[in-house]
């Protein structure tokens, strides 16, 4: 009898203890499949994608108008606009880290728009481009669009909403701040140097950052510290707790009462709302404003205030009023999902406009996942 070899021998064990594929390395081969198979039927950024390219089609006469008719062929801004949503859907923390998982990864490249065979551009290419996406007010108007969708479902409330304010911390450090008048000393050399603060007292009035001189030191209450802050403020509706407008300003402590009254001046279109906020707004100037706006307030009571509080129980007496004090809590979930390794945490970009262009992209991202999610599935075909 012939005696089998060591490869037969193995080949044998594993016909009786079952089928093991082979282990081939097929670098080198090439596969035609179609990039959309590779994405499932199912996959959430399938609808948020076809709301997304809803928005950018209504935005086209806008990008004709802040690009220039002649000259190079540049990226298109539709794709930085779907990278850029990805970035904050995905909480990437930088535009290179970004460019490099364009590379690689299918699943951004079907979002964006890429082929496989696509070059992916620069990561300074967004830097370059952000003026533009600033002027054509993309970041505003996607939340608009994505507003008016979720309106035309009946996803919105036209009668009832809350106003909150939170901070955002600047790119900027304390110790970055100079004097206004300029007579303190050169910073020591280095990228990161150490400075000495103590004995040197500091304020808005007397010191500014350099690369961003609207941000302003600002604290809420006694525990946290003093930083470098901007404030984002989001206008939500009471149906589907959706952020609907949004208002970034310098921090300060009559901001979040003045925003307020802006955003429900450019929203309500009918008297009889009413407008949930938390205790800060209880003041009397803002119930005055609401009511001259024919808004009700409906303001946390803050009894520890001179005075009293503004609201009575005239206001307090009635089952709306109870239901908007559990309604408005929902605006915490946009602040902390914008705040969860997402821009609104710590700003990444320097200045006032690019800042606010990433806090409202951020909130409008936010919207567009939740709009996603609550719209019907659409007809099989």
């Amino acid at each position: 009898m012939p005696r089998m070899s060591h490869s037969t021998t193995n080949a044998v064990e594993r016909w009786k203890h079952g089928m093991r594929g082979a282990d081939v390395d097929q670098g080198g081969l090439c596969s035609y499949v179609w990039m959309e198979q590779r994405v499932p039927a199912t996959h959430p950024l399938r609808r948020v994608r076809v709301l997304l390219d809803e928005a950018l089609e209504w935005m086209s006469r806008d990008f004709d108008r802040v690009y220039a008719e002649g000259g190079r062929d540049s990226v298109p801004p539709e794709r930085l606009v779907r990278a850029l949503v990805l970035q904050v859907l995905y909480s990437i923390r930088s535009e290179r880290l970004l460019c490099e998982q364009l590379d690689y990864n299918l699943l951004f490249r079907w979002f964006v728009g890429l082929s496989m065979d696509d070059r992916i551009w620069d990561h300074s290419t967004f830097t370059k481009n952000r003026d533009r996406l600033i002027e054509a007010g993309v970041a505003r108007k996607l939340l608009r669009r994505v507003g008016r969708r979720a309106r035309r479902e009946g996803l919105l409330s036209s009668e009832h909403f809350s106003v909150d304010g939170t901070l955002v911390e600047a790119w900027s450090a304390v110790k970055s701040m100079r004097r206004r008048d300029g007579k303190d000393d050169p910073p020591p050399p280095g990228r990161n140097p150490h400075v000495d603060f103590h004995g040197q007292p500091r304020s808005n009035e007397t010191h500014l950052a350099p690369h961003e001189p609207q941000a302003k030191l600002f604290r809420k209450g006694k525990g946290p510290l003093t930083k470098l802050y901007y404030m984002a403020h989001v206008l939500m509706e009471h149906r589907q707790g959706l952020p609907i407008d949004v208002e970034f300003t310098q921090a300060d402590g009559y901001a979040e009462r003045e925003t307020g009254i802006r955003l429900m001046k450019r929203n309500t279109q009918r008297t009889g709302c009413t407008l949930a906020a938390d205790k800060a707004y209880d003041t009397r100037e803002f119930v005055a404003e609401c009511r001259a706006l024919s808004v009700t307030p409906h303001v946390a009571q803050n009894s520890a205030r001179p005075g009293g509080s503004a609201i009575d129980g005239r206001t307090t007496r009635h089952g709306g009023y109870r239901a908007s004090q559990r309604m408005r809590k929902r605006i915490e979930e946009a602040f902390g999902w914008g705040k969860d390794g997402r821009p609104m945490r710590k700003m990444r970009v320097r200045g006032y406009r690019s800042a606010g262009f990433m806090a409202v992209l951020t909130i409008g991202c936010h919207s567009l996942l939740r709009v996603a999610k609550l719209l019907p599935d659409p007809a099989p075909t």
